[in-house]
């Protein structure tokens, strides 16, 4: 029986599941994920991921709590955009630039971090933080609020380039 491909329907895969993810121009839709590698020093990419949370959290890519994956034996460049809001629109506003080491054993240790206020419009009297955060195999933010009970949504932009390094 024939097959009808339709538009950008490939083996390789210009659509997944119908849902287009290069369009005609050439443009990346609806990725959860981008991985970008030079083909001259393969043991080094660029991802970027977007993570939210809420209160007193880790953020996480979904619901279930995942977090960003960082090989064993790299070294990471993350640098994330990152933003609190409360529901009255009081907003922390951030950018976080760290350097994560994860060993042969897959341990994540944060070996530096600055951070650049953007905006700070938190009340007197509560404490809203965020701090990068190394895992097994993980890195993420996480997040402090004191002094209030108002929900706060933390949202986060993060570049990882990591490296291989022995």
């Amino acid at each position: 029986m024939a097959t009808q491909l339709e538009k950008f329907d490939s083996t390789g895969g210009f659509s997944i599941g119908k849902t287009v993810v290069v369009d005609e121009l050439r443009n990346g839709l609806d990725f959860n994920s981008l991985e970008i590698k030079n083909s001259e020093y393969t043991d080094s990419n660029t991802r970027r991921f977007i993570l939210r949370g809420q209160n007193t959290a880790v953020l996480a890519l979904d619901p279930q709590g995942t977090q960003i994956a960082i090989a064993s034996s790299t070294m990471s460049f993350i640098t994330g955009h990152v933003i609190g809001v409360n529901p009255t629109g009081v907003v922390y506003s951030a950018k976080i630039e760290s350097v994560a080491y994860a060993d042969a054993s897959g341990n994540v240790s944060v070996l530096s971090s600055m951070t650049t206020v953007i905006k700070d419009d938190i009340p007197d009297g509560q404490t809203w933080d965020i701090t990068p955060l190394g895992a097994l195999n993980k890195f993420s933010y996480t997040t402090v609020r004191a002094g209030t009970t108002n929900v706060i949504k933390w949202a986060a932009s993060t570049e990882v380039v990591s490296i291989a390094w022995q």
